[in-house]
């Protein structure tokens, strides 16, 4: 008997040793080796070593806006959801690792059961299966136990091996998501503080075109009352002082809303600023050397590539797991405690009673459902290959995009402050002129508007400026600071 059973225990300790589907291998090749050193759209200005600095705001030199950003970081209810993500991943995890292991519990435990030909007191049955007269309820069965109960399950082609392995991945993948959460989020609270400021700046350039402008007003009006002027001049006038008014009320809005913006982004309800926002500061300008690395290291950098990869490995593990369910399962049951064949009998500590349940199962015919789950399985990781690939094209896409704007934006504001000094100059000059008496007060008056007014598209183009290099950071994937534990 023992020599029949060795094949089969070298069969069970075979398909012990191996684990269904397929081995993660790493996500797919997407660059070739030109198009990893170096991005496509980036000037002389764009170092290509690497940026290494995490809390890229500190660049700006804000003070305030780096107090914004770290307040955001430790109280914003979106990622607190994120971090509380990643602690239900792990849970995971640790309840799939402690499903590989035995239970152990109490149980109370009674058993009632007639089986035909079954002689407990060990005396043959008949021909037709029952007993003599005096044997009649033999073949009754009673059992009653309290004490101990032990389960453990064994697989034979890894399949909880396999789940742990998806398990893992999944978790590394949400924290990767919640990195990219801290990304977006050191963005939008950057990109908000910028407009914010370019709005405060703007409202007091309306503010001192509007006192400009009622000047004109009055002036025009004066020479209309003269004589000196039809009245269309004054309606122009005035009909240009209530434009500048209506742009007044829209900063101040704006103000408003970007003030709650960020108050609420830290974790905070609408109101409750605090004065260093609505006191107006300048628009913080980016570094003049920007550092942008290579497409490679931001495939290795980027939150989100990081997630869509660790999704495509979990993914992968599944189909082990659906590939698992093909192979048979072994389960031990045992109990061990007090009782016997009578109720009187869990009360007698001196005969300790002990039952053991091997359970061997194999669905060898299941009209595919196995197959079907395997399908599936394997579909599923087929569509986290295409999103990972997606997914690496749109941040390529990103970083090329930002880089694009934010060299736009450089000629842009140079051309801005070459028309802020023309601007100056006209303005001095016409001073001079007014002193002499060669022109009026209200010529005066429009050439210190547009003075006003190219001020106002300097600034503009500063905020402009800053946002698109807050945009190129955002598409680097930088803002966290703590690297992924891969688990």
């Amino acid at each position: 008997m023992m020599r029949h059973s060795i094949p089969l225990f070298l069969a069970i300790a075979l398909l012990a040793g191996c684990t269904a589907g397929p081995d993660y291998s790493g996500p797919p090749a997407i660059l070739s080796a030109d198009t990893a050193l170096r991005f496509v759209r980036a000037g002389d200005n764009e170092g290509v070593s690497g940026p290494v600095l995490a809390e890229w705001w500190v660049l700006l030199d804000d003070p305030e806006l780096t107090r914004l950003i770290k307040a955001a970081l430790a109280e914003n209810p979106s990622l607190r959801a994120a971090q509380a993500r990643i602690a239900q991943a792990r849970a995971s995890v640790r309840q799939d690792r402690a499903g590989r292991m035995p239970t152990l519990g109490t149980q109370a435990t009674t058993f009632q059961g007639r089986l035909p030909g079954l002689d407990i007191q060990g005396r043959p049955a008949s021909s037709s299966g029952q007993t003599d007269a005096n044997a009649e309820g033999d073949d009754a069965l009673s059992f009653y136990n309290v004490g101990l109960n032990a389960n453990w399950e064994l697989e034979f082609a890894g399949g909880s091996r396999r789940r742990i392995e998806a398990s893992n991945a999944q978790a590394a993948a949400a924290v990767a998501t919640a990195e990219d959460a801290k990304v977006q989020l050191t963005a939008e609270v950057a990109n908000n503080y910028v407009n914010l400021r370019e709005a405060q700046f703007r409202a007091e350039q309306y503010q001192a075109q509007i006192k400009l402008q009622e000047e004109i007003l009055a002036l025009t009006y004066q020479r209309y009352q003269q004589g000196a002027l039809p009245l269309f001049p004054v309606g122009n006038a005035n009909a240009e002082l209530e434009v500048l008014k209506s742009q007044f009320a829209e900063a101040e809005a704006d103000q408003a809303v970007l003030i709650d913006a960020l108050t609420i982004l830290s974790g905070r309800i609408p109101g409750s600023a605090a004065e260093e926002l609505t006191t107006p500061r300048d628009i913080p300008l980016p570094p003049e050397q920007v550092d942008v690395g290579d497409p490679a290291s931001l495939i290795e950098r980027r939150p989100d590539i990081r997630a869509a990869e660790r999704n495509l490995a979990a993914a992968t593990a599944r189909i082990g797991v659906a590939e698992a369910a093909r192979f048979p399962k072994l389960s031990f049951m045992g109990i061990l405690g007090l009782g016997g064949s009578s109720p009187d009998d869990i009360f007698d500590v001196g005969d300790p009673s002990s039952l053991a349940i091997p359970r061997l199962e194999w669905n060898f015919l299941d009209f595919g459902r196995v197959e079907a789950s395997v399908d599936r399985a394997s579909a599923v990781r087929n569509e986290a290959v295409a999103n990972y690939r997606q997914t690496v094209l749109s941040a390529l896409q990103d970083a090329e995009r930002a880089l694009a704007r934010f060299g736009q934006q450089r000629v842009a504001l140079a051309a801005r402050a070459q028309i802020k000094l023309q601007a100056d100059s006209a303005a001095d000059l016409n001073r001079q002129r007014f002193t002499a008496g060669a022109i009026s007060k209200s010529d005066l008056n429009r050439a210190l508007r547009d003075q006003q007014q190219a001020s106002s598209d300097l600034v503009r183009a500063k905020g402009a400026l800053t946002i698109a290099w807050i945009a190129l950071q955002k598409s680097l994937g930088l803002g966290w600071q703590e690297p992924i534990q891969q688990q």
